[in-house]
């Protein structure tokens, strides 16, 4: 199951992608068509999540209802707004305005640390434990947002990451554990002022300016990836491969950082945990790349989709 946030007359709904990239409005099926009213479940991605196994219930019956449905009944459900074309409809971010700082991982694969070392002239060493940062909720962006390329930066790179939605809330939890705590994944951009990392000493400056953090296009359920660590992982910059990598490559796989991150601190339904980029990111380049207004970036994740953003000037 894929589940996505869409907009409709500035309005913010919860779907489900159906058939032919059909989007099943799940609160306007389950008032018309289940007859289940209008639970607060349905709301929001962060009430759906919080909504555990009453809200996925109702995901699976509408989905079966919608599959039953010939022509003209998929008609039917078009002209009662409870079903819509892709193109009928605005994907945004699945968290619109997350509740909680987005949370990374950084210095994930030995091919992107190495690749920085060379490029920075610096010792190479590799992490004994998962480094985190995070971005706030203003860096967030959905499919086919314009990332901002703010006039503090004249370095700005990419970065494809597999994020991790946390399902249920959890302290101090076991790797064996680690995937019942998890609802899904989606793909995260992690934009990056590299100028600005370089001169604040650390990662949250540079990595947190307004947009810096594209999310989507939708949240695949886990049931639909059971093996999140044999993923391919591409990001392209104006139809040119960048990053081709696989999820298998990380050094801390989705255990062991949940399982790191989560010592003595809760996570939370509807936590966003995004988990490091592969090599080939432009400042470690030959020469190094850079991104400028215009330029279109893709992040394909295997089974999960395609996230696309385009780079904006920033406005006058």
């Amino acid at each position: 199951m894929r589940f996505v946030t869409f907009s409709r007359k500035n309005q913010n709904r919860i779907g489900l992608m159906g058939a032919d990239d059909q989007v099943i409005d799940l609160a306007e099926i389950n008032r018309r068509y289940l007859k289940g009213g209008s639970p607060a479940y349905l709301t929001s991605m962060q009430a759906f999540i919080e909504g555990g196994n009453k809200a996925l219930s109702v995901a699976k019956k509408a989905s079966g209802y919608v599959a039953k449905q010939d022509a003209d009944g998929l008609k039917r459900l078009s002209r009662a707004g409870a079903l819509w074309k892709l193109s009928q409809v605005k994907i945004v971010s699945p968290f619109p305005w997350p509740r909680k700082n987005v949370i990374l991982l950084g210095v994930n694969y030995k091919e992107h640390i190495e690749e920085g070392a060379r490029a920075r002239s610096i010792e190479l060493k590799y992490p004994e434990a998962p480094v985190f940062f995070t971005k706030p909720a203003t860096s967030v962006i959905g499919h086919l947002g314009k990332v901002v390329h703010h006039k503090a930066t004249e370095k700005l790179d990419y970065e494809i990451e597999l994020a991790v939605i946390i399902g249920k809330k959890g302290r101090d939890i076991p790797k064996e554990k680690v995937y019942d705590y998890i609802f899904g994944y989606t793909i995260c951009l992690d934009m990056t002022a590299r100028d600005l990392q370089r001169r604040h000493g650390q990662w949250f400056k540079g990595k947190s300016l307004d947009t810096f953090c594209p999310l989507g296009p939708w949240i695949v359920h886990k049931s639909a990836l059971p093996n999140p660590q044999a993923l391919r992982i591409i990001c392209r910059v104006n139809g040119q491969v960048m990053q081709d990598d696989n999820t298998n490559n990380m050094i801390f796989d989705i255990p062991a950082t949940i399982e790191a991150l989560s010592s003595g601190m809760t996570l939370e339904p509807g936590e966003i945990i995004s988990t490091g980029t592969p090599s080939g990111v432009g400042f470690a380049r030959v020469p190094p790349f850079f991104l400028k207004p215009g330029d279109k970036v893709e992040g394909d994740i295997q089974g999960i989709g395609v996230l696309q953003v385009e780079i904006a000037a920033p406005s006058a």
